[in-house]
C-alpha cells in the first residue's frame, strides 16, 4: 500500500509528492517501485520468496543510498553545512539523504574522499545484489561477458601479432584451410581448483596464409602424350573466418567444464568439411594432489558436445598423433568442393614421383592427401550407398590415367553394376573390355594368376626381384621384349562376385594380393556391403591400406577398419583412411571428379589410340581359359556318370576311362571329393569310396548316408 500510494502521490502531485521529492531527490522513484515490488512478493510470491536473500535487501540499500550521496556530490546547487547554511528549501538533486550523507563524508575526508567511499558502497552494493540473484538469471550475462573478452582478446592478439602489409596482402589473397593456434587468457571454471600451467600456451591467432592458385609453370613439364591438367576443374577454397570457429571453441570449453573437465582450446584446424579443435587437458586439484584430466574422461562427452555444438556427429581423436592434444572433429555449416587438379599440382604429389601415385583429397587441415598405390601395395575401399565409394573409384582411375600411357599402365575393370566404370571402355589402357558377365570374372582372375606367374619367370631367368630391377636391367639390352607396365585389377562390387562364386574369387584374390605386389599387379577393391562373409579374414589381411567411408553401425566399421569411427563420417565424399604404415586413421575429404572430367580424360585416350577401338569385337586375354573351365565342367559331369553304380575309384581308373592324363584325373578327383562324390583318401594306395548311389539320374545331389 505504501508503494501505490507514494506511485499515485508523485505522477498525480498529491500530498506528499513535495516531501518524497525533498527527502530523496530522484531516488523517490525506485524506492516507491522497490516498496511496490516488496509488497507484491510479501503477498503473492508463492515459489518467488526460495531466491529471497538478506544480502539482496542490504545491497539494495547500500547502492541506493551511495547513488543518491554520488548524484548530490556532483550536482552544482550543493550547500554544505560548513558554510552555516539552514537547510535548503529548495529539492536537492539527491535529496536530503544524499545531501547530509555527502557533507558528512566531505567534513571528514575531504570532497574526493567522499566521492571515493560512495564509489566503493556503489560497487560493494551491486555485488551483494549480483551474488543473491539466481544462476538462471546470472549465466546467461556471464557467457555474454566471456565471449566478449575472448573475442576482443583475441581481436587485438591477430591484430598486434600481424603487420599491416601481411593483412592487407591475406585479405587480397584467396585463403586455404589452414592451422590456427588459439589461446585463452582464462581457463573454464569448475567445482576443482584449477592448476594454470607453468609456461602459458602461446596467445596468438596464426595470420592467414592464402593458398595462392597453382600457376602452370611452376610445375613440371608434362609429357605431350599425356592429357593436360586443364581437362580437370581448376581448385577453388572457399573463404573461411575465425568467427565461427572461436565461437565452437569457447562452447567446447564452457560444455566440458560443466562435466567438471577443464580444458583449453590450443589449436584450431579448418578442413573442407569438418574443423578439428586441438584441446588440451588443464591439471586439477583433488584432495590436495594435482593431477591431470583423463582422455577418457573427453572421449564419453562425445554425444554432449555433439548436443551443445547441434552437429550431427563429432568425432574425437585421442590424441592427435604427434600432438600433445586431443583432436575434436567437428562438421564444418558448410563443405567445401575438393577437386583432383588442386591435389594433382600440389607440392606433395609431385614429391611422390611414382608412377602409381594417386590423389585422395585434403584431410582436416587442407592439406593434399596422397599415396603410392605402389607401396600399399592393395586398396580396400568400403562404404554405404551413396558414401562417395565410387566417386573415390573413378578419382583414383582418373590419377593414374593423368600420369601413365598404355605402355606403362595396364587396367583390369570389374563391373558387375553395369553402370560405374562401362564408360572406360575404348581407352588403350583396358586389356579386355570392362567385365560386367559374372561367369567370366573367375576366368579373368585366373588369367591375372598366370600373368603373375609368367613374370615370375622372367624374374628368375633375369636374375632380378622386382618389376623396377627387371624394367632396368630390360632397359639396358635392346633384344629383350621391353619394359613390363603395372597391371591395376579394379573391382567395383565384391559382394556380388563373393555371392556368385565365394571360393574362387577369394582364392585368387588372396593370391594375388600375397603375391602379386613385387610383379607390378596391383588391386583396388570396393565393396558396399562390409560384412565378414564378404570382406573375410583372409581378404582383409591381405589389405593393409583401406579406406572406410561412412557405414551403417560400429559393426560394420570394426569389420573395415578393426575399430570404430566409420559410422560417424558424414558422407558425400567424408573418409577414414589407414595407410599400411600405421594403423592410426587419417581423416580425409575425398576428391570429386565430375562426369563431364571422366569424359574429357576418356575422349583424350581414345584420339590417342592407335586404331579406333572395336569394344564389341574385342576378345577377352582369357576366351581360352573360360573356353577349358566349361571343358572342363563336361569332363566332370562324365565322371559323375562313369562313378554310378561303383563301390570305389581312383585317379587312374577315371584316367583310363576318360581318356585323360593322369594331373587332370587327379584334379578331377579332388573336385569329386569336394562335391561329396568320393570320401577322402585313405592312404596306403588304396581306392577311394563311392558315395553316390547307383541307378539315380540325379546323381550330384544324392549321397549315400553314413
Amino acid at each position: 500500500m505504501l508503494g501505490l500510494w507514494g506511485a499515485v502521490a508523485l505522477l498525480a502531485s498529491w500530498p506528499g509528492e513535495q516531501f518524497l521529492r525533498r527527502l530523496c531527490g530522484w531516488g523517490a522513484y525506485p524506492l516507491t517501485l522497490a516498496t511496490m515490488a516488496g509488497g507484491a512478493l510479501l503477498a503473492f510470491g508463492g515459489p518467488l520468496r526460495r531466491w529471497w536473500r538478506w544480502w539482496l535487501l542490504v545491497g539494495a540499500e547500500v547502492a541506493w543510498l551511495a547513488a543518491l550521496t554520488l548524484t548530490q556530490l556532483g550536482s552544482a546547487d550543493t550547500v554544505s553545512l560548513a558554510a552555516g547554511a539552514a537547510w535548503p528549501e529548495a529539492p536537492q538533486a539527491g535529496g536530503l539523504i544524499g545531501w547530509v550523507i555527502g557533507d558528512l563524508l566531505a567534513r571528514a575526508f575531504g570532497t574526493a574522499g567522499a566521492w571515493i567511499i560512495s564509489l566503493l558502497a556503489l560497487v560493494g552494493g551491486g555485488w551483494l545484489i549480483w551474488r543473491s540473484l539466481p544462476e538462471p538469471a546470472t549465466a546467461p550475462v556471464v557467457a555474454a561477458g566471456q565471449d566478449l573478452w575472448r573475442a576482443l582478446h583475441a581481436t587485438l592478439t591477430r591484430r598486434l601479432a600481424t603487420p599491416a602489409v601481411e593483412r592487407e596482402a591475406t585479405a587480397a589473397a584467396e585463403p586455404e584451410a589452414v592451422k590456427r593456434t588459439l589461446a585463452r587468457g582464462e581457463p573454464p571454471s569448475s567445482e576443482d581448483t584449477l592448476i594454470k600451467p607453468e609456461r602459458p600456451i602461446a596467445a596468438a591467432i596464426r595470420p592467414r596464409r592464402p593458398r595462392a592458385q597453382p600457376q602452370p609453370t611452376a610445375l613440371p613439364a608434362r609429357p605431350a602424350a599425356l592429357p593436360p591438367l586443364d581437362l580437370l576443374i581448376p581448385d577453388k577454397m572457399a573463404e573461411v573466418t575465425d568467427a565461427v570457429a572461436q565461437e565452437k571453441a569457447a562452447l567446447i570449453e564452457r560444455t566440458l567444464a560443466s562435466f567438471h573437465v577443464p580444458v583449453q582450446v590450443v589449436a584450431i584446424n579448418i578442413g573442407p568439411a569438418v574443423t578439428q579443435f586441438g584441446v588440451k587437458p588443464l591439471p586439477i586439484e583433488s584432495g590436495g594432489q594435482q593431477r591431470m584430466v583423463r582422455v577418457s574422461r573427453i572421449q564419453a562427452l562425445a554425444n554432449d558436445l555433439a548436443l551443445a555444438l547441434a552437429a550431427p556427429a563429432i568425432r574425437i581423436e585421442a590424441p592427435v598423433p604427434g600432438r600433445p592434444y586431443v583432436g575434436i572433429e567437428v562438421p564444418n555449416r558448410d563443405a567445401t568442393l575438393v577437386t583432383l587438379r588442386g591435389v594433382l599440382e600440389s607440392p606433395q604429389y609431385q614429391r611422390l614421383a611414382s608412377p602409381l601415385a594417386i590423389g585422395l583429397g585434403r584431410d582436416v587441415s587442407g592439406s593434399p592427401a596422397v599415396a603410392d598405390l605402389a607401396r600399399m601395395p592393395h586398396l580396400l575401399i568400403a562404404g554405404a550407398t551413396g558414401s562417395g565409394k565410387s566417386v573415390c573409384l573413378n578419382t583414383i582411375i582418373i590419377s593414374l590415367l593423368m600420369n601413365n600411357g598404355p605402355d606403362r599402365l595396364r587396367l583390369l575393370m570389374v563391373d558387375p553394376k553395369m553402370v560405374e566404370l562401362v564408360g572406360y571402355n575404348g581407352i588403350p589402357h583396358l586389356v579386355a573390355p570392362v567385365v560386367t558377365d559374372l561367369k567370366q570374372v573367375v576366368a579373368a582372375l585366373v588369367w591375372m594368376t598366370l600373368q603373375m606367374d609368367e613374370r615370375y619367370r622372367r624374374f628368375n631367368a633375369s636374375g632380378v626381384r622386382n618389376i623396377e630391377a627387371y624394367n632396368k636391367k630390360v632397359a639396358r639390352r635392346s633384344g629383350d621384349d621391353g619394359p613390363l607396365p603395372y597391371m591395376v585389377l579394379v573391382i567395383d562390387e565384391l559382394a556380388d562376385l563373393m555371392m556368385t562364386a565365394p571360393e574362387e574369387v577369394e582364392r585368387y584374390i588372396c593370391r594375388l594380393a600375397q603375391m602379386a605386389r613385387a610383379t607390378g599387379i596391383h588391386l583396388v577393391i570396393a565393396t558396399q556391403r562390409p560384412s565378414v562373409d564378404v570382406v573375410t579374414g583372409l581378404i582383409k589381411a591381405n589389405f593393409p591400406a583401406r579406406i572406410a567411408f561412412a557405414v551403417a553401425s560400429g559393426v560394420d566399421s570394426r569389420v573395415v577398419l578393426d575399430q570404430p569411427g566409420a559410422e560417424k563420417l558424414l558422407g558425400r565424399g567424408d573418409m577414414l583412411f589407414m595407410r599400411p604404415e600405421s594403423s592410426k586413421l587419417q581423416r580425409i575429404q575425398g576428391c570429386f571428379v565430375s562426369d563431364r572430367e571422366i569424359q574429357a580424360v576418356v575422349d583424350f585416350w581414345r584420339k590417342a589410340a592407335p586404331e579406333p577401338p572395336r569394344v564389341a569385337e574385342s576378345l577377352a586375354p582369357w576366351a581360352g581359359i573360360l573356353d577349358k573351365m566349361e571343358e572342363g565342367d563336361d569332363l566332370l559331369e562324365q565322371a559323375l556318370r562313369e562313378l554310378q553304380g561303383m563301390r570305389t575309384t581312383s585317379a587312374s581308373l577315371l584316367q583310363r576311362r576318360l581318356r585323360i592324363g593322369y594331373p587332370r584325373a587327379a584334379e578331377l578327383l579332388r573336385q569329386l571329393e569336394a562335391m561329396g562324390a568320393v570320401g577322402p583318401e585313405e592312404g596306403g594306395g588304396r581306392p577311394r569310396r563311392v558315395l553316390l548311389r547307383p541307378n539315380d539320374s540325379d546323381a550330384e545331389d544324392l549321397l549315400f548316408d553314413d
